[in-house]
């Protein structure tokens, strides 16, 4: 009976074959085959040494013909998932010949190559996820060299040569900010005010989307713990704020915060905060982008969305602008820009990924079914406070002082009668509200409340305090009392309401102060922990990025 490989194998594998039965046979004639001898016929064939002894002894036990050297039929293992070894080869080939080049043709391009071939040959074509995944197989530092040459792929060494193997949910995230290509508008009068700022963090094992914020504020410290504050805690709350009908589960503390070099993520503020939660910081080497390419490819991909869907895109460039009037098509205002953001996540969560061959929101079930749940945060205003700006400032009779503001309340008593012992306290301010700050126990390790010492002033952000304190010195006021600043503040206050239909600016100010203020709290609370572990239409992301 003839054997079905000898009339079913194709050409190229019928004489691939016939090459390695020239050789194998030479050494399965010999009592026994040496390393050197195994190693020179691995080389000859393009094989491993293993494999050379695999089909030495094929050939023993068979009849001696080449068909005993025939790739075995896969039967796909467990779920059927790999491929013939014909098939594997083809797409080998076509991925050594015709992607690996310097013309770096598209995955489509390959896809249609392996099909043609594979038909051709009279074998079954993989499906592109197939293909996809063998390109992500690739080691991606000879895949850069070839694909774009040699100084391409020198940023995307790491110090070892591999980069470290990320497995786990939320093991290592990726965090940045850039101001979005859109004009908002304020609540009162629909007029433009300007460019927000977005704040992101991705995990970097499932490439769900775990922290979204959006502020008026240039990004600060502030910006990174509200984000953070974000990540840690459930989103219900916050998605039915919004009025987002969507799910996004996707929460706790991260194990590594992967940045970049800027000025806010080397603050105080951030470190003690980080060490604080046991979070390890880790920075992109200078100079070498690629290493944050995962939350870069994010906000790129976002940037390209509001390019296509929202009024009032500023697009990239000017010249991708063009005559388009972004002020005059401006109609979101940063609330519904958040809820309109906080959708397209929840879209993309749902999309199969590119580079995963499946959807975020899966991969992180599976990861969270076999790594566990990440430990989450139920006190966000508690967790936030350890990522605040810090202060340091000696305790007098009378309570804080922060730039001529005054602080105190009676649970101060103790430590003011020890205060000469104590040295330099450590504070929080919210920039967004500085009618009270935290100030830390030295001696338990918790912060206490302190709210302004004359409770009857309003809560003012610091860029008011600011622009109040320099008004104050362009009058000629070498003395600044507490009374002159909050009187300033006032005044300013009129002025930005009354000019807020007229100028851009001061419904910027307006805005920053109506979006950055959050809703005051009680005056005095009792001594907090540092943490308690205890309308607009929505195109899904496409592909938010490649590794």
């Amino acid at each position: 009976m003839v054997e079905r490989g000898v009339l079913t194998a194709p050409g190229p594998v019928w004489d691939a074959a016939s090459r390695r039965a020239e050789v194998i046979s030479a050494l399965a004639e010999k009592p026994t085959v040496g390393l050197a001898a195994a190693d020179h016929a691995a080389a000859e064939l393009g094989i491993s040494r293993r494999q050379v002894y695999l089909l030495v002894g094929r050939w023993r036990a068979g009849e001696g013909v080449v068909s005993d050297l025939l790739p075995a039929q896969s039967s796909g293992g467990r779920g059927a998932g790999r491929l013939p070894d014909e098939v594997e080869a083809v797409v080998r080939e076509v991925l050594r010949t015709r992607y690996l080049t310097r013309q770096r043709r598209s995955v489509a391009a390959v896809c249609r190559e392996i099909t043609r071939q594979c038909r051709a040959l009279g074998l079954p074509a993989p499906s592109r996820g197939t293909v996809l995944r063998r390109i992500a197989q690739l080691d991606p530092v000879r895949t850069v060299s070839t694909r774009e040459g040699q100084d391409a792929a020198r940023s995307r060494r790491s110090a070892g040569g591999v980069p470290p193997e990320i497995t786990g949910p939320l093991q290592q995230v990726q965090i940045d900010h850039t101001p979005v290509d859109v004009i908002v508008v304020d609540e009162r009068h629909r007029l433009p005010i300007g460019r927000p700022y977005v704040t992101a963090a991705i995990d970097v094992a499932s490439r769900c989307v775990v922290g979204l914020v959006v502020t008026l504020e240039a990004p600060s410290a502030t910006s990174v713990g509200l984000c953070l504050a974000h990540m840690v805690t459930d989103k219900r709350a916050w998605l039915e704020r919004l009025g987002a009908a969507a799910v996004w589960p996707m929460s706790g503390k991260p194990g590594q915060l992967y940045v970049d070099n800027a000025a806010e993520f080397h603050s105080e503020a951030l470190r003690r905060g980080c060490d604080q939660h046991g979070i390890t910081l880790a920075y992109r080497p200078p100079g070498q982008p690629h290493f944050g390419g995962i939350v870069e490819r994010l906000i790129g991909t976002m940037m390209q969305m509001v390019h296509d869907e929202l009024p009032g895109t500023t697009f990239s460039t000017t010249a991708d602008r063009g005559r388009y009037d972004s002020d005059g098509q401006a109609v979101l205002t940063v609330a519904e820009l958040e809820r309109w953001l906080a959708l397209a996540v929840a879209c993309y969560h749902g999309t199969v990924h590119e580079t995963l061959g499946r959807t975020p929101a899966g991969a992180w079930t599976d990861l969270v079914a076999e790594h566990g749940t990440p430990v989450t945060v139920a006190n966000q205003t508690a967790f936030l406070v350890d990522f605040l700006p810090v202060i340091r400032r000696t305790l007098s009779r009378s309570g804080f002082q922060i730039d001529h503001v005054q602080y105190y309340c009676d649970a101060l008593k103790p430590w003011i009668a020890r205060r000469e012992q104590l040295g330099k306290f450590v504070l929080r301010r919210d920039p967004r509200d500085i009618s009270r700050i935290w100030a830390l126990d030295p001696d338990d390790n918790a912060y206490l409340a302190v709210p302004y010492r004359t409770l009857a002033r309003p809560p003012i952000t610091v860029w008011e305090q600011q622009a109040a304190l320099a008004r104050l010195r362009e009058q000629g006021r070498a003395e600044v009392d507490e009374q002159a600043l909050f009187a300033m503040v006032a005044a300013m206050r009129q002025i930005t309401d009354t000019a807020t239909a007229t100028t851009r600016k001061a419904r910027r100010d307006h805005e920053r102060r109506a979006n950055a203020t959050p809703a005051p709290g009680p005056a005095a609370p009792p001594p907090m922990p540092p943490a308690d572990d205890a309308g607009a239409v929505v195109a899904p992301f496409e592909v938010i990025e490649q590794w």
